[in-house]
């Protein structure tokens, strides 16, 4: 697969190196998943001069794909499977944009939709890579992220690594580094949340809280660059608290119990989705152990937990 990261060289093409129009090239391309957000708030007012929402990325190996084949004489994208109108549109939007014709999108994700794991973001950065890739063409990372915040709120999934991203405004805060070796066991609550329903109904959070999650930002800075698994898990408990009273998860005193019982790192929440997770040091020692317990305290309220693993590198 055809890994394109987008970067800052111009949207327009790169001439062929034999002064030919660009060739059509193999167009798979592929773009992870996060499991919800390591952290997921809004920053104190004034704080950025733009929307203060944001959230960390949690980037999973698991993976949306894409292909795309051009048709010549025609702007219109046929996708499949037919229900992906979010990437039809960005498809369309991004050949317009670049004067390229449309064709046939082609899309696989191993990302459930609806639960919080990114899984539409990953449909539009796979689908953009796949264009840029057939064509042959570099594009500006402004240019995707514009072209996705006409769509929806989106996670920042075409970055490599941790990222602390704007979602609804779609533009990148910081990088913070790369994620250690972590795994998360995780359950689904059921049923699928929208990412625009749930945008548009959250309100405004308090100026404690919002100072509350300034502070664990600034400790995601020191503690994803140092592996700092411990305080990791910290962070990523005290957000899913803090989200609990505006989005609250059913089962997640009964995962906060279970993490303290097998002295895990802690919890994790799709805060815009129905995914639970409790949060494991890959590295330590003891970690087969402490997965195996991790798994017997959480059969009673799901018998079919998955086990996701972090990725570094998240392209």
């Amino acid at each position: 697969m055809y890994h394109q990261t987008f970067d800052g060289a111009d949207a327009a093409e790169i001439i062929a190196e034999d002064a030919q129009r660009p060739r059509v090239h193999s167009s798979d391309a592929l773009c992870c998943g996060t499991f919800g957000e390591l952290l997921q708030g809004q920053l104190p007012v004034g704080w950025f001069p733009r929307d203060p929402h944001f959230l960390v990325t949690m980037p999973i190996a698991l993976f949306a794909r894409a292909h795309f084949m051009p048709i010549a004489g025609t702007r219109s994208v046929t996708v499949y499977p037919s229900h992906k109108v979010k990437a039809k549109r960005l498809a369309e939007n991004l050949v317009t944009a670049l004067g390229l014709s449309g064709g046939f999108l082609l899309l696989q994700s191993e990302l459930p939709e609806g639960k919080g794991l990114a899984s539409s973001s990953a449909d539009l950065v796979a689908t953009a890579r796949s264009i840029a890739c057939c064509f042959k063409r570099r594009v500006q990372t402004s240019l995707i992220e514009k072209l996705m915040a006409e769509i929806e709120p989106s996670d920042g999934v075409m970055y490599p690594g941790v990222v602390a991203y704007q979602q609804r405004a779609c533009s990148l805060l910081c990088f913070l580094g790369q994620m250690p070796p972590l795994a998360i066991v995780g359950i689904d609550e059921g049923g699928t949340v929208e990412t625009v329903d749930y945008d548009q109904r959250r309100g405004e959070i308090s100026a404690s809280h919002r100072a509350e999650y300034h502070q664990l930002l600034d400790r995601a800075r020191i503690a994803i660059p140092r592996s700092d698994t411990a305080t990791i898990g910290r962070i990523a408990t005290a957000s899913a608290l803090m989200h609990q009273e505006r989005a609250p998860k059913e089962h997640l005193n009964s995962m906060l119990k279970a993490s303290e019982a097998t002295d895990a790192l802690g919890v994790i929440v799709a805060h815009s989705g129905t995914m639970i997770g409790i949060l494991l040091d890959r590295m330590a020692a003891d970690f087969p152990r402490k997965l195996r317990s991790v798994l017997t305290h959480v059969s009673p309220f799901d018998n079919s937990p998955k086990i996701y693993l972090t990725m570094t590198g998240c392209r």
